[in-house]
């Protein structure tokens, strides 16, 4: 390892602020290495204000963070335009194909994280496992036949092999140098020239199909995907939201969801509730007024 501090990356813009605030405060209230937590944030159109809240991680933990504005960054802004977007993918999460291009030189290993995952276990024991080699560790997605093949199973028929296994990108654990030497945005030329971005589910199936057979497989308790209250009491370490049901939402029936509240802490979980509400009527105005 190139030191002994444990190295997060997030990436997310400002309608995102809060839940990002909300890993980097579970992951620092899981474990006793707090100060050797190194937090790479990759933000995009972040206000003063989110910013000052993010900052309070440093200040209540004394973690370390990195911001870095891909505004103007060409080498995102090239990819991002290249690759679609949904009402739940906004283009700052294609940031994480770019990992080993905007943290500095000298870091080994770098464990990425969606901001709507939930941190219960002390992190560093993820952090220091042993990846056989691989450039990427990662759990097995229980979705992922129909992830690969789409709806009819035959959809993606060429690009996957639904015998195959297939990971969740929303906890990846990274080997810096071994992830860089396969050319991601390189990579994604090709497959923009092959005529195959159009068919991916967004940058999960571009990983998947460069990474195929090269990476590690972890145990579901390090990416426990849309979660129901049953698996509370099996010990997960790292819950992972991607239902319609988010545990920032007023009435929210997800394990943990008490607890999320009060990690996020109750005063910015009701102020992200007001911000995602005038989001909300904002949007349905532009529709109405004929503005996207």
């Amino acid at each position: 390892m190139d030191d002994d501090r444990i190295h997060v990356a997030l990436t997310f813009d400002d309608n995102f602020w809060a839940p990002a605030y909300a890993v980097m405060r579970s992951i620092c209230l899981s474990s006793r290495r707090r100060r050797d937590m190194v937090f790479h944030l990759c933000v995009q159109d972040l206000t003063d204000e989110h910013r000052r809240d993010l900052e309070g991680i440093a200040g209540e933990f004394g973690a370390t963070q990195i911001f870095y504005d891909l505004s103007q960054n060409e080498t995102f802004n090239a990819i991002r335009t290249a690759l679609r977007t949904g009402r739940r993918f906004p283009h700052i999460a294609y940031a994480r194909l770019l990992i080993d291009r905007l943290i500095p030189s000298g870091i080994e290993r770098i464990l990425y994280l969606d901001c709507d995952t939930l941190v219960l276990a002390p992190i560093e024991r993820l952090y220091t496992i042993d990846m056989q080699g691989m450039p990427v560790a990662a759990v097995s997605d229980p979705f992922r036949m129909h992830i690969m093949m789409g709806r009819d199973m035959r959809a993606k028929a060429g690009l996957f092999d639904p015998a195959d296994d297939y990971f969740n990108s929303g906890v990846m654990l990274i080997d810096v140098a071994k992830y860089a030497e396969v050319d991601i945005p390189g990579r994604v030329r090709a497959f923009g020239e092959e005529g195959i971005l159009q068919r991916v589910y967004y940058d999960q199936d571009i990983l998947n199909l460069i990474f195929k057979d090269r990476w590690h497989k972890l145990e579901w308790r390090y990416n426990t995907i849309d979660p129901w209250r049953a698996q509370q009491a099996l010990g997960p370490y790292i819950v992972h939201y991607t239902g319609d049901n988010r545990p920032w939402t007023l009435v929210s029936l997800v394990p943990f969801h008490h607890m999320y509240r009060h990690i996020m802490t109750n005063e910015l979980f009701y102020r992200f509730m007001r911000h995602r509400w005038k989001r909300f009527w904002l949007q349905k105005l532009r529709r109405l007024v004929g503005r996207r």
